[in-house]
């Protein structure tokens, strides 16, 4: 798309373009930094043979300086995404047509909540999504997908007439809560005796320190390193990031960084990946090599909540799925996703699918939320 004052094009990589005018744009999110996004393509995490092809869509001035971007990618299948289109994929292969590649507008692997269109005008919006729509027409893209919408900028892909997919994380929120035990004091009795007994249970002979900025060093890494392979291998078959993605991330960007590591003396036995934001901790990444009850269930929530109201930050993400956080004061909380779909007849399919599943989605999340371990009023 060109005009007399932009151009949209679709450029080599993130690492190609100026890293202080993208990061003006992502707003201080972690996962959409440029420190973030180049150290996943130049540890090959994303890239040849990974099936993510970085294609980031940028609206540049006469003068070729940043005014918006897309963080997109091509992509070959629909693996570390966590917004489920399988069913679509199916559907359209035994119709005869071809679903892959698709456009994938994301922060790969990260199932967190944020912007998606980056820009500080946003009636540039428009021009970047019908650049996306147009780069799938002139490719013979089946689709093009954004997902974990920030919920501010859904009515954005909505003007552009995309489809609105919805789900439920569950986050953390701070209702401005000066210690833990402040929080447990808003948790019903049996809920706060429980949770005490979890910690005290996963504490036991266990130390837990906190790491951040240059604190953390190569051999915090590699210990991490040992329990995300372990992970991974037991949940999803390969790990999506390579272990030089973790040193680029400590290189640059480590006071975004918070590794929460559980030591047994000076053996690390487990450990919890976090990324700060300007209002959020992420959690992203969890392993152990040693089962202790409970560990799971500290390292992953308890401590997130210590680190989020010692920081200040309002909400701790979690990451996707685990209806056991809702026990632990982690509530329902509907995450986004819009979809363009090209083909005239398969969009009005899946929006009919969309409006049930939104349908069923919003049931869910009114019976967990009356389901939640706070105190009743």
């Amino acid at each position: 798309m060109s005009g007399d004052d932009f151009t949209c094009r679709v450029a080599q990589s993130v690492g190609s373009l100026d890293a202080a005018e993208w990061d003006a744009l992502a707003q201080g999110n972690p996962f959409l930094a440029h420190a973030f996004l180049t150290a996943l393509e130049e540890s090959g995490s994303v890239g040849p043979g990974t099936g993510w092809h970085p294609a980031p869509l940028v609206l540049e001035r006469a003068d070729g300086s940043l005014a918006g971007a897309l963080p997109a990618y091509l992509k070959d299948h629909s693996q570390g995404e966590y917004v489920f289109d399988h069913a679509w994929a199916d559907a359209w292969h035994r119709a005869g047509g071809r679903y892959y590649p698709k456009l994938q507008i994301a922060a790969p692997f990260t199932p967190a909540t944020g912007p998606r269109i980056l820009t500080a005008s946003p009636e540039l919006a428009q021009p970047l999504l019908r650049a996306a729509e147009a780069l799938c027409a002139q490719n013979e893209l089946s689709s093009a997908h954004a997902t974990f919408i920030a919920p501010e900028q859904l009515p954005l892909f909505e003007a552009a007439g995309w489809l609105v997919r919805s789900d439920i994380q569950f986050h953390w929120t701070n209702r401005g809560y000066a210690s833990f035990d402040d929080f447990l004091a808003a948790l019903s009795s049996r809920k706060r005796k429980d949770i005490r007994k979890e910690r005290a249970t996963a504490q036991d002979g266990v130390e837990i320190r906190h790491l951040t900025g240059a604190d953390i060093r190569e051999e915090h890494w590699d210990a991490f390193w040992g329990f995300y392979q372990d992970t991974g291998a037991r949940k999803w078959g390969r790990p999506y990031l390579t272990r030089t993605a973790f040193s680029l991330i400590g290189q640059r960007m480590a006071e975004q960084v918070l590794l929460m590591l559980a030591y047994v003396g000076d053996r690390p036995i487990a450990g919890a990946l976090n990324f700060i934001g300007p209002d959020a901790l992420y959690g992203r990444y969890w392993g152990a090599v040693v089962d202790k009850p409970f560990l799971h269930f500290e390292l992953c929530y308890y401590q997130a909540i210590d680190a989020a109201i010692a920081l200040g930050l309002a909400r701790v993400e979690a990451g996707a799925q685990g209806g056991h956080k809702l026990a632990r004061g982690y509530e329902p909380v509907q995450t986004l996703s819009a979809h363009y779909i090209a083909h005239p007849g398969f969009r009005s399919a899946v929006a009919d699918f969309l409006a049930q599943e939104r349908a069923g989605i919003a049931q869910d999340q009114l019976y967990l939320g009356e389901r939640t371990p706070f105190r009743k009023a």
